[in-house]
């Protein structure tokens, strides 16, 4: 069953004699936020949209095109070690065989930790005495930047558990300064409100209770017609239930544009109802609506955000939705082609003629 659109919910313009379309600041004001809070949820539901069809395609494509691709080039670094001695390769041959296994032996340690011996065998180096170097190094960065130690236990001898403890301490420094700010807000709310700070603080809590006392008015109304345990009919009472459901969501959110979609759909207010909101009451409403948009923007960047790092794209990276799938699929023609590639360079191997003949072009493209 087709779920039915939402109703269209606007301030239509008083047409006066000569028929100019006018409006107050307020009625202009609610429109333009009804329209940001529309735009907003369209973006967050084309995210949401979006991140089913990414993660499905992520996982049933791009990873295991991955994993195939990490595969082959661990069949290519043996296959190089194997072929190393022979006698036919000139020495700038071997050379270019020997930078091929210590490149991809060094990005493939995770996934096979026996690379290790072969990145020793030809860099001349030691792999795990390399790795603690750097991350000594970036220890010392880390702690001359951020002004702390990071101690000497044996999990912060890698990169990884470097920056994680690194993390850690600013965080930890975040929630000091929060803290102390909340601290020193503290002692300056204790201290003696002058008069004209006791007023305003009185017009502020005037004004929030008014405009809470708005968006309960519309609930006790929807709330009133669509009390379920009224109802002796089962159909209806299901139905009342439902949607007393959706209202006690909206509530609980302060959603008052949502409050008033329900209102429209159930036929309790029309257009008219809408058109004659009282300025009063649009001052209150405004700010429910503006809370509402802040909120969707928090929303949507949390979204954002989680799937920026979930899966590795830049941080501050303008990135629609729409761009997403697009990325994607490069993502996944790039990763195709490279398989192809290995492979084909992989077969050379069947041949020495084809394998020279590989090395050289890899040569010729680096």
């Amino acid at each position: 069953m087709t779920k039915a659109p939402r109703p269209a919910i606007s301030i239509a313009p008083d047409q006066h004699a000569d028929d100019s379309p006018t409006l107050s600041k307020g009625q202009r004001a609610f429109n333009a936020l009804i329209k940001q809070i529309e735009n907003r949820r369209k973006r967050l539901a084309d995210w949401e949209a979006t991140t089913v069809q990414f993660q499905r395609r992520y996982a049933s494509e791009f990873l295991p095109l991955e994993r195939t691709r990490t595969e082959l080039h661990i069949r290519m670094v043996r296959s190089l070690d194997q072929v190393y001695e022979h006698d036919g390769f000139t020495k700038a041959e071997r050379r270019t065989i020997s930078a091929l296994i210590i490149e991809l032996s060094s990005d493939l340690v995770d996934e096979d930790p026996g690379l290790k011996v072969l990145y020793n065998k030809y860099s001349g180096t030691d792999f795990d005495r390399e790795a603690a170097m750097q991350a000594a190094e970036m220890k010392s960065r880390l702690e001359a930047a951020l002004g702390v130690d990071l101690g000497d236990d044996t999990d912060v001898h890698s990169q990884e558990a470097l920056l994680q403890r690194a993390r850690a301490h600013i965080a930890q420094r975040a929630e000091k300064k929060a803290a102390v700010a909340s601290k020193r807000e503290a002692r300056r709310a204790a201290r003696k409100k002058s008069p004209k700070q006791l007023a305003a603080e009185a017009r502020a809590e005037d004004e929030q209770a008014q405009t809470s006392l708005s968006i309960r008015e519309v609930y006790r109304k929807l709330a009133s017609a669509l009390h379920p345990d009224r109802e002796t009919d089962p159909q209806e009472r299901d139905r009342k239930t439902r949607l007393m459901q959706r209202v006690n969501e909206a509530y609980a959110k302060n959603n008052l544009l949502q409050l008033i979609e329900l209102q429209l759909e159930l036929e309790h207010i029309d257009q008219r109802t809408i058109n004659q909101i009282s300025e009063a009451r649009l001052t209150h409403y405004n700010q429910i609506l503006k809370d509402q948009v802040r909120e969707l923007d928090r929303q949507i960047h949390r979204v954002e955000t989680t799937f920026r790092y979930t899966y590795g794209y830049q941080r501050f990276e303008a990135m629609p939705p729409d761009a997403v799938l697009q990325k994607l699929d490069t993502d996944i023609a790039v990763l195709r082609e490279h398989v192809r590639n290995i492979e084909h360079d992989l077969a050379a191997f069947d041949d020495f003629k084809d394998v020279r003949r590989m090395l050289k072009s890899r040569t010729a493209t680096d």
